[in-house]
């Protein structure tokens, strides 16, 4: 069950590399387009997904937060302002997305709050019971080895701090799913191809969506690895889940 993420179809950039090294350099690849690409692909819609997901840990007042898969950071500087806690790290195997976040987040004058570093969710290069809360935006179905990311976050975790994950996931009812499937299909890797230079990303995308272990399946993965009071909550008609566990 540790390898559902491993076994999920990447572009083939350097096919002698692994998942993650090639995942990397292809959000290196796209890094200039990938925050136009987000509002644009999901109508805005995204950043609601994103403050929806962050209410769930706003009565625990975290202090010391760490985002994992952190991109351009936006869930980062999303966070800094709806949590308000002293310290947000964020990481990401990407220094292409890194360096958009750093420019960002220098731009809002957040840089007493918010530190991003190169990182890798299966080797987090923190103490056991560092932080208060951890948060996953669109990026836990890119893990290589998905069951050793999430034992990795729940080490660096306190004790009854908690995981948030926000992730894609895939419609059931008949008509939602019908357009959702032609819109990641086709719809998705073509605008994201014309935009982006790159449409092998965006088919990944749907790809890595299609593979990953949603809802219950999710859940009991989570469960497996040792969070407790997990709970999960799907948001536009299914399209994206909010998962929840506590250490």
């Amino acid at each position: 069950m540790g390898n559902y993420a491993h076994d999920t179809v990447v572009p083939d950039l350097q096919s002698n590399l692994p998942k993650k090294e090639q995942v990397a350099h292809m959000f290196d690849e796209i890094a200039p387009r990938y925050d136009f690409l987000n509002r644009f692909l999901s109508a805005g819609i995204d950043i609601g997904w994103r403050k929806k997901a962050l209410q769930f840990l706003k009565k625990d007042r975290p202090v010391k937060v760490l985002d994992v898969a952190t991109g351009t950071a936006d869930l980062a500087i999303l966070s800094a302002n709806m949590l308000a806690p002293q310290q947000i790290v964020g990481i990401d195997i990407s220094e292409g997305m890194l360096e958009i976040g750093r420019k960002k987040v220098k731009e809002l004058k957040l840089e007493g709050c918010i530190q991003l570093y190169k990182g890798d969710s299966e080797q987090l290069a923190y103490e056991d019971a560092s932080f208060d809360a951890t948060t996953v935006a669109f990026g836990v179905r890119n893990f290589q080895q998905l069951e050793k990311g999430l034992s990795e976050i729940l080490r660096v975790l306190k004790p009854g701090g908690k995981l948030m994950v926000l992730e894609f996931s895939k419609p059931t009812a008949p008509i939602i799913k019908q357009f959702y499937s032609l819109y990641m299909n086709f719809i998705t890797p073509q605008l994201g191809g014309i935009f982006s230079k790159s449409k092998n990303a965006y088919q990944y995308l749907n790809d890595s969506v299609q593979q990953f272990p949603e809802g219950k399946n999710f859940i009991s993965i989570m469960e497996k690895v040792g969070y407790r009071h997990t709970f999960y909550k799907r948001l536009s008609f299914g399209i994206c889940t909010i998962y929840l566990g506590e250490k």
